[in-house]
């Protein structure tokens, strides 16, 4: 730890990200960032963005400016896989070090962040406060291997195999720990999930990944929401979207991470 420490030290680098102060590090050799409010809510609470931490970034901002800290750590190309997830553990606990966070954070994902967002969920269910994910992967049979109504992505299935350590499609199809799987702690540790999704998205299909994670969730007894997002245009697909009410996403991290922050 005095290493990383050290390292952090001699590498941040503070720039400005919507009128916020950022520093952007380095953690084991991988690329993260934390925006800091001009005041910090009581407690220090923050929200964790996996993959595309400028997309739909106006939520960001708008928690930024309620005194929130936003960080992202660049683990692209690894899908959530187990080796992600030990990243991750080793980050928060530098980061939350660092900046004395509160030990329950908020998570925020898009698309195939729902893999990093539920698999590091999953193994650390009692550091998490809430769990809000857009247009999410929850099962990679559906994004990226195109097992199901999705066309999928052939190159990111085949990083995601050499990521998990897959040596064919029939070891992957048998691999029983995607979001959609194993939900049981998190609902034991009461974590409140919201998932927006547009309805006609084929290319991450709710009925293979949010509308199936959420049956789950509930079934189990978990408190979860489906946001529909039917104004606006559609793009990519109807993967992208405009979200239609972002108050509501805004208002959900906020009151779950103060309320569920211990």
């Amino acid at each position: 730890m005095g290493f990383v420490a050290q390292s952090y030290a001699q590498d941040t680098i503070i720039t400005s990200w919507k009128d916020f102060e950022r520093h952007d590090l380095k953690f084991e050799n991988r690329e993260t960032r934390v925006v800091i409010p001009k005041k910090a809510l009581e407690g220090t609470p923050w929200v964790w963005r996996a993959r595309f931490p400028e997309y739909h970034a106006g939520i960001d901002s708008a928690l930024v400016a309620q005194g929130f800290h936003v960080v992202y750590i660049n683990t692209d190309h690894m899908f959530g896989s187990p080796e992600a997830v030990q990243v991750r553990n080793r980050f928060y606990d530098f980061i939350v070090s660092k900046y004395k966070f509160q030990k329950k954070v908020a998570l925020h994902g898009h698309s195939r962040g729902g893999l990093f967002t539920y698999n590091w969920a999953k193994k650390n269910p009692k550091k998490v406060a809430c769990i809000y994910v857009d247009a999410p992967v929850c099962d990679f049979k559906s994004w990226p291997a195109g097992f199901g109504k999705s066309d999928g992505s052939k190159k990111d299935w085949e990083q995601l195999k050499k990521a998990y350590g897959f040596n064919s499609n029939e070891e992957a199809k048998a691999y029983t720990d995607n979001p959609i799987n194993n939900l049981e702690l998190l609902v034991k540790a009461k974590v409140p999930i919201l998932h927006t999704i547009g309805l006609n998205d084929d290319v991450v299909p709710p009925a293979e990944n949010s509308i199936l994670l959420v049956n789950n969730y509930i079934r189990l007894g978990g408190m979860a929401t489906v946001y529909p997002c039917i104004e606006g245009i559609q793009k990519s697909k109807g993967h992208h979207y405009a979200i239609d009410n972002p108050q509501i996403v805004i208002d959900f991290i906020k009151k779950y991470s103060i309320s569920n922050s211990n």
